[in-house]
């Protein structure tokens, strides 16, 4: 028992290294941009601009490298979302943000390595990138259920995926209005004006995926039902079908400046937010 204990503590001081939280902050940065380019994509579509497009994170991440610095954003991107996903594990595990062990804290850990695991897919996505093995963005969620469809559970598999989106996009309505990241941030060293924007940008931004969550889920549920991949979409085919609805540009508009506000809300975090070693302030 103390060796275990032993070495929980030496992985929690490992955790709360000053380099390692820095590489953190970066990765609410990278985190923060990947969603302020998709909201500013779909936005210039909603406003019928040249250049729109709908899609995801690992679309804006082809967008954010096109240009001569390419590479090194790419490198940085891959560092910072490594040190983020690390973050949502340490997250989990370790609850430095005391989420708790009720049944509310519990499905917030689980988000945290839900989260942690999709950000290492866009990793494993700009590495292949980075190998010159890759370069264009497909719709990662047709995708991941075109596979599943080969197995004879995989309608099964798709249908929970797609309740487990639903449940996501709920969640999401249910923290917009709680707002309960407000307490991951360090208010001591925030004014008052600081702390009332990066809370006013969480719950907006919360709100906007939280519709893009209902729609994936509808989209997954329908692919399962189905058995067809083809009905399957991620973040970019829920703003096509948004944009598709009675007053779909300003339907778009509305939840495509929520994602900027999402990215500015990470920004907001790679500041402020409390991590291993920042304390209770």
């Amino acid at each position: 028992m103390g060796a275990i204990q032993n070495r929980t503590g030496e992985v929690k001081h490992v955790a709360a290294n000053p380099q390692l939280e820095l590489l953190e902050r970066l990765g609410y940065v990278v985190r923060g941009a990947l969603y302020a380019v998709m909201g500013f994509l779909a936005l210039r579509i909603a406003l019928s601009q040249p250049g729109g497009k709908a899609t995801d994170l690992s679309g804006s991440l082809v967008w954010l490298i096109g240009n001569p610095f390419g590479k090194v954003v790419l490198v940085v991107t891959i560092i910072g979302l490594i040190a983020y996903s690390i973050w949502g594990f340490v997250r989990a595990i370790y609850d430095p943000l005391h989420r708790g062990r009720d049944a509310k804290g519990i499905a917030a850990r689980i988000g945290f390595i839900t989260s942690a695991v999709s950000y290492l897919a866009i990793v494993f996505f700009a590495l292949q990138i980075l190998g010159g093995q890759g370069g264009a963005s497909h719709d990662s969620t047709q995708k991941t259920v075109s596979t599943l469809l080969t197995n004879p559970a995989g309608g099964a598999i798709t249908l929970l995926l797609g309740i487990g989106a639903l449940g996501i996009g709920i969640g999401q309505f249910i923290e917009a209005y709680r707002a309960t990241f407000k307490n991951d941030l360090k208010a001591a060293e925030m004014s008052t004006s600081e702390r009332d924007i990066a809370i006013g940008l969480g719950r907006f931004g919360m709100a906007a995926r939280g519709v893009t969550f209902l729609v994936i889920g509808w989209f997954l549920i329908q692919a399962g039902l189905h058995h067809n991949a083809s009905d399957a979409h991620g973040f970019g085919g829920a703003f096509l079908f948004l944009l598709a609805q009675p007053y779909g540009r300003w339907l778009v508009g509305i939840i495509a400046l929520g994602f900027v506000a999402l990215g500015l809300h990470s920004f907001a975090c790679a500041r402020w937010v409390r991590l291993m070693g920042s304390g209770s302030s």
